[in-house]
């Protein structure tokens, strides 16, 4: 399943990069997320909640934070397993400065396994539009 979308946040690139590299404020920003470790430069364990439609289910998982380039560019890498089945992500983030704020334009790919992918796209679709659009809501306010 391919996403991509922009979001716009009245903060300047600068600000908005502090804050996707600040593992307390992704912690807290990733939708389901209950635990965020460190787990080595630009990486970090995750234990996540998450629930889309009838399926929920407790996931161990990593995000990575691969090519940056401060302030305008990095790419990021979710991976997560558990009883449901998997979640596997791969997108780049690309911040511009636009008028007082930050323009925001993010695309990717989500590939889902197990009971997740018998879902239907059109669910699981609207559930990643509202868990990004959630995670950039937090980034704003953070």
């Amino acid at each position: 399943m391919k996403i991509e979308g922009q979001y716009t946040i009245a903060a300047k690139p600068e600000t908005i990069w502090e804050r996707l590299n600040d593992p307390e404020v992704l912690a807290k920003s990733l939708p389901g997320v209950d635990k965020l470790e460190v787990d080595g430069p630009d990486r970090y364990r995750a234990k996540i909640k998450y629930k889309v439609g009838p399926v929920s289910g407790n996931f161990d998982g990593a995000v990575e934070l691969l090519e940056k380039d401060p302030p305008h560019s990095m790419r990021l890498k979710i991976n997560a397993r558990g009883g449901p089945g998997f979640i596997n992500g791969d997108g780049k983030v690309e911040l511009a400065a636009k008028d007082e704020g930050t323009e925001i334009r993010y695309s990717g790919e989500v590939q889902l396994g197990g009971m997740l992918a018998a879902i239907g796209s059109r669910l699981l679709e609207g559930a990643a539009k509202k868990s990004i659009e959630d995670f950039f809501q937090t980034i704003a306010t953070k």
